[in-house]
């Protein structure tokens, strides 16, 4: 069995009288310790799948199936549960708390689950070991990515979930942070999945997954993906 299955999910989101139909009949599956990059204009249901599959939306109609367990039937509390525990989320827009050093803003992540990894222990491997007693005001738009996902690391997730993590660097800084990703799926085996507008992306991908008006257009498996440095966009 795949680690992730989506099998005809679908949603509707519903305003009054008006439906709109965010995702059709979509099925695809992903390989435990995998890259998947999802790939998509804007609108194209990306975020929405990320989301449905993060705990954070329900679906409307389909199965989520992550690791043996069937996500899309779970209640208010128990996808709670599921986010806090089993989840890493990383944001195009960091997210930070201003107002706590970035010790501070992991510390409250690995505060969330038992076998978590020491926040100094994570920051040191995202390369930040000396900028722990910083604020976000302080830090550069790649080192507070890099906060961002040493606080999702810190949870010793077993999927990490990443919504246009390079969409606010630029294009030096967002492959620092694409090695990176690489680099922790290649060590400790996690799961990433990465939503993109950037099809450059999907070249270092075990998995890419094409949406377009809601629907998987297409799902393809890269035998040989390349590493970050060799990409170019």
């Amino acid at each position: 069995m795949a680690f992730i299955s989506f099998n005809k999910v679908g949603k509707i989101y519903r305003s009054g009288t008006v439906e709109v139909q965010a995702l059709q009949n979509v099925s695809f599956e992903v390989e435990s310790g995998e890259i998947c990059v999802i790939v998509g204009q804007s609108g194209a249901g990306k975020t929405t799948l990320l989301n449905i599959l993060g705990g954070m939306d329900t679906l409307t109609s389909g199965h989520i199936i992550l690791n043996g367990k069937d996500i899309s039937a779970m209640n208010y509390r128990q996808r709670a549960g599921y986010r806090r525990t089993e989840i890493g989320f990383v944001f195009q827009f960091y997210n930070l708390i201003p107002n706590l050093t970035a010790l501070e803003n992991v510390e409250i992540a690995s505060q969330l689950v038992k076998e978590a990894v020491p926040a100094e222990q994570v920051l040191e491997q995202v390369g930040l070991g000396h900028r722990m007693g910083n604020f976000p005001a302080q830090l550069s738009g790649g080192e507070q990515q890099r906060v961002a996902i040493a606080r999702a690391l810190a949870k010793n997730p077993r999927l990490l979930l990443c919504d246009e993590p390079t969409g606010a660097l630029d294009y030096a800084t967002g492959k620092q942070i694409l090695k990176l990703l690489q680099d922790q799926s290649r060590k400790s085996g996690m799961t990433v999945i990465i939503i993109t507008h950037n099809s450059a992306l999907t070249a270092m991908a075990d998995r890419v997954v094409r949406v377009q008006s809601g629907t998987v257009q297409s799902v393809t498996r890269n035998e040989h993906p390349l590493p970050v440095e060799e990409l170019e966009w």
